[in-house]
Protein backbone atom coordinates (compact mmCIF):
# COMPACT_ATOMS: atom_id res chain seq x y z
CA UNK A 1 0.00 0.00 0.00
CA UNK A 2 2.59 2.18 0.67
CA UNK A 3 4.47 1.72 -2.35
CA UNK A 4 1.54 2.54 -4.62
CA UNK A 5 1.01 5.64 -2.34
CA UNK A 6 4.49 6.59 -3.06
CA UNK A 7 4.16 5.48 -6.84
CA UNK A 8 1.02 8.01 -7.28
CA UNK A 9 3.05 10.67 -5.11
CA UNK A 10 5.75 10.29 -7.88
CA UNK A 11 3.91 10.21 -11.14
CA UNK A 12 1.82 13.65 -9.48
CA UNK A 13 4.98 15.54 -8.39
CA UNK A 14 6.64 14.87 -12.05
CA UNK A 15 4.24 15.88 -13.72
CA UNK A 16 2.92 19.18 -15.16
CA UNK A 17 -0.46 19.34 -13.81
CA UNK A 18 0.97 18.79 -10.17
CA UNK A 19 3.10 21.88 -10.35
CA UNK A 20 0.41 24.15 -12.36
CA UNK A 21 -2.35 23.22 -9.56
CA UNK A 22 -1.94 21.91 -6.55
CA UNK A 23 1.94 21.94 -6.60
CA UNK A 24 1.95 25.60 -6.90
CA UNK A 25 -0.24 26.10 -3.92
CA UNK A 26 1.65 23.35 -2.06
CA UNK A 27 4.41 25.04 -2.39
CA UNK A 28 3.31 28.55 -1.49
CA UNK A 29 1.67 27.63 1.35
CA UNK A 30 5.22 25.99 1.90
CA UNK A 31 7.22 29.11 1.64
CA UNK A 32 4.73 31.59 3.45
CA UNK A 33 5.86 29.24 6.41
CA UNK A 34 9.35 30.68 5.69
CA UNK A 35 7.99 34.14 6.42
CA UNK A 36 7.16 33.50 10.02
CA UNK A 37 9.43 35.67 12.51
CA UNK A 38 12.20 32.75 13.63
CA UNK A 39 13.42 33.18 16.52
CA UNK A 40 15.64 31.22 19.59
CA UNK A 41 14.48 31.72 23.08
CA UNK A 42 17.17 31.00 26.24
CA UNK A 43 15.82 30.89 29.93
CA UNK A 44 18.13 31.52 32.80
CA UNK A 45 17.14 31.46 36.49
CA UNK A 46 17.10 35.50 36.05
CA UNK A 47 15.45 35.90 32.56
CA UNK A 48 14.17 34.96 28.95
CA UNK A 49 16.10 36.58 26.36
CA UNK A 50 14.53 35.62 22.89
CA UNK A 51 16.25 36.53 19.48
CA UNK A 52 14.18 37.40 16.66
CA UNK A 53 15.58 37.22 13.14
CA UNK A 54 13.72 40.32 11.30
CA UNK A 55 15.75 41.16 7.85
CA UNK A 56 14.80 44.36 6.21
CA UNK A 57 12.05 45.22 8.87
CA UNK A 58 13.06 49.31 9.91
CA UNK A 59 13.11 49.16 13.77
CA UNK A 60 10.07 51.75 13.49
CA UNK A 61 8.04 49.07 12.36
CA UNK A 62 8.34 46.99 14.94
CA UNK A 63 5.85 46.80 18.04
CA UNK A 64 6.17 44.65 21.47
CA UNK A 65 3.15 44.20 23.75
CA UNK A 66 3.33 42.22 26.74
CA UNK A 67 -0.47 41.49 27.90
CA UNK A 68 -1.51 38.32 30.58
CA UNK A 69 2.04 36.22 30.17
CA UNK A 70 1.80 36.90 26.34
CA UNK A 71 4.54 38.75 24.46
CA UNK A 72 3.42 39.51 20.99
CA UNK A 73 5.95 41.27 18.29
CA UNK A 74 4.09 42.92 15.44
CA UNK A 75 6.38 43.77 12.66
CA UNK A 76 5.94 45.30 9.13
CA UNK A 77 8.17 44.91 6.24
CA UNK A 78 7.49 47.70 3.26
CA UNK A 79 7.07 46.67 -0.43
CA UNK A 80 10.98 46.88 -2.22
CA UNK A 81 11.32 48.09 -6.28
CA UNK A 82 11.65 44.54 -7.73
CA UNK A 83 14.95 43.70 -10.17
CA UNK A 84 12.36 42.68 -13.25
CA UNK A 85 13.38 44.02 -16.99
CA UNK A 86 10.78 45.96 -19.34
CA UNK A 87 9.62 42.31 -20.63
CA UNK A 88 9.23 41.29 -16.45
CA UNK A 89 12.10 38.71 -16.63
CA UNK A 90 12.71 37.51 -12.87
CA UNK A 91 14.26 34.17 -12.65
CA UNK A 92 13.09 34.12 -8.77
CA UNK A 93 11.49 36.59 -6.21
CA UNK A 94 11.90 35.20 -2.73
CA UNK A 95 11.97 38.60 -0.67
CA UNK A 96 8.68 38.97 1.67
CA UNK A 97 6.68 41.64 2.41
CA UNK A 98 3.84 42.70 4.27
CA UNK A 99 2.99 42.14 7.83
CA UNK A 100 4.21 39.41 10.32
CA UNK A 101 3.17 38.64 14.14
CA UNK A 102 3.99 36.20 16.49
CA UNK A 103 3.25 35.28 20.07
CA UNK A 104 5.51 33.74 22.66
CA UNK A 105 4.39 32.74 26.38
CA UNK A 106 6.14 33.26 29.25
CA UNK A 107 5.00 33.06 32.49
CA UNK A 108 6.10 35.15 36.17
CA UNK A 109 7.54 37.97 33.67
CA UNK A 110 8.38 41.27 35.70
CA UNK A 111 6.37 43.04 32.44
CA UNK A 112 7.59 46.74 33.51
CA UNK A 113 11.58 45.85 32.76
CA UNK A 114 11.22 44.20 29.96
CA UNK A 115 13.83 46.02 27.42
CA UNK A 116 14.31 45.18 23.44
CA UNK A 117 17.16 46.25 21.49
CA UNK A 118 17.17 46.01 17.32
CA UNK A 119 20.34 45.92 15.83
CA UNK A 120 21.37 44.23 12.19
CA UNK A 121 18.41 42.46 11.72
CA UNK A 122 17.62 40.87 15.09
CA UNK A 123 15.82 41.94 17.55
CA UNK A 124 16.71 41.07 21.24
CA UNK A 125 14.14 41.14 23.75
CA UNK A 126 15.21 40.42 27.20
CA UNK A 127 12.59 39.33 30.04
CA UNK A 128 13.59 39.55 33.71
CA UNK A 129 11.49 37.02 35.36
CA UNK A 130 9.91 38.02 38.82
CA UNK A 131 8.46 35.70 41.56
CA UNK A 132 5.73 38.03 42.47
CA UNK A 133 2.57 38.76 41.03
CA UNK A 134 2.32 42.39 39.37
CA UNK A 135 0.42 44.00 36.42
CA UNK A 136 1.03 41.65 32.88
CA UNK A 137 -0.15 44.80 30.48
CA UNK A 138 1.49 47.23 29.04
CA UNK A 139 4.02 48.19 25.71
CA UNK A 140 8.01 47.78 25.43
CA UNK A 141 9.87 50.91 23.60
CA UNK A 142 12.65 49.33 21.40
CA UNK A 143 16.02 51.12 21.97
Amino acid sequence: MSNDLMNHFNKLANSDDFFNSFGRSFFNSWSNELRSLKSDIKETDKDYVIKIDMPGVDKKDIALNFKDDVLTVDAKRDSFDDESDSKGDMIASERDYGTYSRSYRLPKVDGKKITAKYEDGVLTVTLPKTKEEIDKNHSIDIQ
